[in-house]
This record gives C-alpha cells, structure tokens and sequence, in this order.
C-alpha cells in the first residue's frame, strides 16, 4: 500500500515518512511547491521581490537529502495558482474587511486536504500522510484527536477540513511528543534532526509582516484614537493590527494618560480608525459571547441543537468552557459568560469534546453581554 508523504523539508515529516518505512509500507514523498516570486506580484505588478528570502527552496532541498537518505522518491508539485485563488486571495480580502484570518487553516482546507490528496491519489496513493501533531481514531466515520503533545497540537489549524478526507489520511507523529520526534531524527541521522520549526505565513515564510502586505495593499494611513476619541497618533493601514496587539503602535508618553501600555481594542473599517484602550485587561477587550459563520463539522456525530464543549479562540490559548447553540448548520451561537479577552472577527474558534475536535468556524461577530465588540469590521 503506497503512502505519500507531504514533506516540506521539516523534522516533523521526514520521522513521519520514516515511521512510515518502519511499519512496511511503500513510502513516496510529495514536496508542495505553493508561492511563486514571479507570479505572486504587488500591488503595481512587481514581482514579489525586495522581501526577505523565501525559504521554500532550502526546504526543497532539505526534503530532497531527507527521502535521500531513507531511498524513498521525491514527487514535486505545483499549487502556485491553487493556493493564491483559495488562500492568499481571501487571506487579502479579509484583512481588506477589517478582519483578521488564519492562513494555515485555509491551506489546510484547501491545498494540504483537498488538491494534495487528489495528486496523491493520481500518482496511485493508497493514502496521504502528514507531520502533523494531530491523531485520527478508528471510528467509522473516524473523529480527529488532539496530538499527544498539547504544546504542538495542530488539530486547531485542521478545522476546516472534511470528516470524509479522514479517511485517506495518516498522521504519523500524533502520539509523539516533539522531543521524541527529534529524538528519532537524531537517533537515524536525519538531515533535519535539528532544523528550527518554521513560523510565519503557511509557504511564504518568516516575512516581515508590515513590509509584505505593503506589497499588495496601497498607503492608507489613519487616526488612532482612545475609547473617548482623542486623537493619539496615526497608523499605517487597519490590516496592519489586530484585536489586542500591543506591538507597533508608536503611542507612548502621551501625559494626558495614565503610563499604561496601550491596546488594539476596535478597527472602523468606515472611518479608517485604530481604536486603543490602556491596560492588558481592559474590559472593552473582553467579551461573553460571539457568533460563527462556515461553520465545518469534522465529528459530524457532535451536531446537536444545543451542546457544551470547550473551545479556542486562538492557536495554544487554553480551552475555554462554553455552551453552544446552532443557528443553522454553518452558524452558531457561543456563550462563555467567564469572558474571554481578544475574541477576534476573522479568526477561528475551534470546539472541541475532550480529546475529540468537533470542527471550527470563523468569528463573525462579538459582544460583551448586550454591547457590541469590534462594531468597524465589515461584514
């Protein structure tokens, strides 16, 4: 039985293909080549040029002396056009909107679990494997657990995708902790034993923020104000910031105010204003209840009309206890009267049933009790 590998020149998928061997099975591995300098241009039609270097080809390379040194063969494939329409596109879009999205749950969606399995299977895979530190049980239909590791589980990035595709995916290195993962590296002398985790955009790579969307957004700079409508400073463009950023405001030493560190509280999409409120637990960053839109069911066992179920709100944050009431299939109602601090329009809010994860949808609206939270994001 043929197994393809996803490798993308990391630890995490080069002891996945190796695990793989162990256990008998025929091992091919399949590099995702998804950005394209010359294709992806700027806002004026330049190539994607004067950013820091795209590590995608050192990746390849990495990939390539990884299936080397396990005397597997290494497929190679464009998603260039693929993930610009369905990742990069509405990764834009969104931010253009005043909210803030979760490209790696839209790679997921659309390129990891749905165009990388179809080239898979059209090079006579039998199923595909990942690096992922998730886990997939042996129901029928199968669910998605939560890696072992809970400071590396990635079942959150893996919300968007079909509880039918769990059925043609492995997940090797679910039940290892990322210590045993490089452990085993090591252990068999891999190339990337001790290569750093890759962070950033999901295929751009650790890019300068602000300097790379300024590459596909023209200037439009703005008042920040604080909750009363003071004018304290200007900023770059609403895309720039998200709910409950500290970083990058350049507000400091104002003496009208308390020497508090300032947050993102509000973005006006209309009025093209950064609103800031001072201190980590100001109550205009806390809310008691949001609403979900494209919600996906990956345990489609867990729809119910009412439910409880711990949530989050964001990748690593500690679950959160909530009541949940669908509105329609794809929309839901979320209740955690604790209150939560940052709950973002555009971002993910995953569910989950102790180690089962029910599936997640993305952030629409937000309020504490009956006040709206984030009123300037359009919808």
């Amino acid at each position: 039985m043929k197994i393809i590998v996803g490798m993308s020149g990391g630890v995490d998928s080069s002891v996945a293909a190796l695990l793989l061997i162990e256990q008998g099975f025929e091992v091919e591995g399949l590099f995702m080549r998804n950005w394209d300098s010359a294709i992806n241009q700027d806002v004026e039609g330049n190539p994607d040029i004067d950013l820091d270097t795209c590590p995608q080809e050192t990746d390849f390379l990495d990939a390539q002396r990884v299936c080397d040194q396990l005397g597997i063969h290494l497929h190679r494939h464009d998603f260039v056009h693929e993930y610009w329409d369905h990742v990069f596109a509405t990764f834009l879009r969104e931010l253009e909107a005043g909210r803030t999205p979760n490209p790696d749950i839209l790679c997921n969606k659309h390129i990891k679990f749905d165009q990388f399995i179809s080239a898979a299977k059209a090079l006579g895979a039998y199923k595909i494997a990942m690096g992922h530190f998730a886990r997939i049980d042996s129901d029928v239909p199968p669910k998605l657990l939560r890696g072992v590791d809970a400071n590396k589980d990635q079942s959150y990035f893996l919300c968007q995708i079909a509880q039918d595709d769990l059925n043609d995916v492995i997940f090797p290195i679910g039940h290892l902790t990322k210590a045993e993962v490089r452990a085993l590296a090591k252990k068999h002398g891999l190339q990337t034993a001790s290569k750093p985790d890759s962070t950033g955009i999901c295929f751009i790579g650790e890019r300068r923020f602000s300097q790379f969307l300024s590459n596909y957004f023209s200037p439009h700079p703005g008042d920040i104000i604080s909750e009363n409508h003071e004018i304290l400073g200007r900023h770059d463009g609403l895309m720039y910031y998200t709910i409950g950023q500290r970083k990058g405001l350049r507000i400091g030493g104002d003496n009208r105010f308390q020497s508090l560190p300032w947050f993102v509280s509000d973005k006006d999409v209309t009025h093209n204003t950064l609103t800031v409120v001072q201190g980590f637990h100001h109550p205009k960053l806390y809310s008691t209840h949001c609403f979900l839109e494209d919600f996906n069911w990956v345990s489609r066992a867990h729809r119910q009309p009412r439910f409880a179920a711990s949530a989050k709100f964001r990748y690593r944050q500690a679950d959160v206890q909530v009541n949940v009431e669908m509105i329609d299939e794809t929309k839901l109602h979320v209740t955690y009267l604790q209150g939560v601090r940052a709950v973002t329009p555009g971002q993910a809010c995953v569910l989950y049933q102790g180690e089962v994860m029910i599936g997640g949808g993305t952030i629409d609206r937000v309020f504490y009790e009956d006040e709206t939270r984030h009123i300037g994001v359009v919808q």
